[in-house]
């Protein structure tokens, strides 16, 4: 029923047990499916393990800005050879955080987000972006190395939008007819989508907008649920849920009401039915759609 979009069952701080309990507890939760979101050498490989071992379970290679201290291209080959695997349907989680002034080096993250940018366009992955108070320069780099471009377009099946939101979702993006295409079956119109997925999303409605237009994807993490986040509530209420996904970032930013505790996969069912009641839709029809947005994205079906 549900997709958790981004999360770490990886998560080094685990023992072999705590992760084998916290697997029994996803198989026997709503969740169908779960990205496990490398972040590191070591936790992406954990992240192969776990993909390997469960069959609900994909996972990602790619460092986090804070993990790009001493790479090398050496080290990029490497990386590489992680992200070929069968069930790595993403390079990520990679980007910018300016959060720390006395973490990597700013220009040092910039060069291997770059790096890690190309090695998805050479390798014709997904995408799936960290980005902490760097949004200028996180799409600007985007831009420049081409996640955006009409050739990476090109290599993904388009998005579906259904065609009773069309007019809504046409007026929002400033898209005029000639964007989408008729589906087959005439159900839907079709999207061209860059495979950029901007994980917990936390910049303004208007910057979310700008990503959309340019063929991303929004995820939609626990803090949504919090009482003074009224800036992802308005991402919510201003990005149609075609390009929408939810996601834990488990074990951190549990929503609420599990707010204070580490989170779980499970939980994302109370981020989805946040979801749900912003845009005044059944919770349901919220895990239906976002499940089948991560799916897509991840080329798990429509590839």
């Amino acid at each position: 029923m549900l997709f958790d979009a981004h999360t770490h069952l990886n998560e080094e701080r685990y023992t072999d047990e705590e992760r084998a309990e916290l697997a029994r507890e996803i198989e026997q939760s709503p969740v169908d499916y779960i990205l496990d979101a490398g972040s590191c050498f070591s936790d992406t490989e954990q992240a192969v393990k776990d993909a390997e071992r469960y069959p609900w379970c994909y996972a990602s290679a790619g460092l986090h800005p804070e993990e790009v201290g001493g790479m090398t291209e050496e080290k990029m080959q490497y990386l590489k050879e992680l992200a070929l695997h069968d069930k790595v349907r993403a390079v990520g989680e990679i980007g910018l955080d300016y959060y720390y002034d006395d973490g990597v080096p700013r220009e040092e993250q910039r060069k291997w987000f770059r790096r890690q940018i190309q090695l998805a366009n050479e390798l014709k992955m997904p995408i799936m972006i960290h980005s902490r108070d760097a949004d200028l320069d996180t799409l600007t780099i985007l831009k420049e190395e081409g996640a955006f471009s009409e050739e990476r377009k090109s290599w993904f099946p388009r998005r579906p939008v259904d065609k009773t939101r069309w007019p809504y979702i046409k007026g929002i993006l400033h898209l005029g007819d000639e964007a989408g295409a008729a589906a087959d079956d005439d159900e839907a119109i079709m999207l061209p989508d860059a495979r950029v997925l901007m994980h917990c999303f936390s910049y303004s409605a208007e910057t979310a907008l700008e990503y959309v237009r340019l063929g991303g994807t929004i995820s939609i993490c626990g803090p949504v649920t919090f009482k003074s986040n009224k800036k992802t509530r308005r991402v919510v209420e201003n990005i149609p849920i075609d390009f929408l996904t939810v996601e834990t970032d488990a074990p951190y930013l549990a929503p609420e009401p599990m707010r204070g505790r580490p989170n779980k996969s499970p939980y994302v069912e109370y981020t989805c039915r946040k979801v749900a009641e912003i845009k005044g839709i059944t919770y349901e029809e919220a895990a239906a759609v976002t499940k089948q947005n991560a799916m897509r994205f991840y080329g798990i079906i429509g590839c």
